[in-house]
């Protein structure tokens, strides 16, 4: 069952391999100011779409979008770090649902704002079935 607990430490570990990443991090380097404050929000992001904890208010891919500097080619680098993590922090069916459901989260930001959301849904309510509200 996943746990806040381990979505903060995937978020924590996620940010540390970001700020690591030749391509990644000058990006985020340009627009995070406070990485815990900024580790907090994303955590209670993927809280809120797991855990149904509704402590996120935001749109992140609006962000993205409006960064500028964030291209096409950074998804890939992006969805291959989070793989990286996910798969080393959680077991492995978790893993493969958390990824499965972060992929359609960050394809609106590279194919556009016109993205269906109903698939990202679709896979947030498959992966709630197996998570712990605790």
């Amino acid at each position: 069952m996943l746990t806040a607990d381990q979505i903060d430490t995937v978020v924590g570990k996620f940010y540390a391999a970001v700020r690591q990443d030749a391509d990644l991090a000058p990006i985020f380097n340009n627009h995070i100011h406070d990485w815990p404050e900024h580790e907090i929000k994303i955590a209670s992001f993927w809280r809120n779409a797991i855990l149904r904890e509704r402590s996120y208010a935001g749109n992140p891919m609006q962000k993205h979008q409006a960064a500028g500097d964030v291209k096409p080619d950074h998804f890939p680098i992006w969805l291959g770090l989070f793989d990286e993590v996910l798969h080393a922090e959680l077991p492995p069916h978790l893993a493969d649902e958390w990824s499965r459901m972060g992929k359609p989260k960050v394809s609106p930001c590279k194919q556009g704002p016109h993205q269906n959301s109903e698939k990202s849904d679709g896979n947030a309510r498959t992966l709630r079935m197996r998570v712990s509200h605790t």
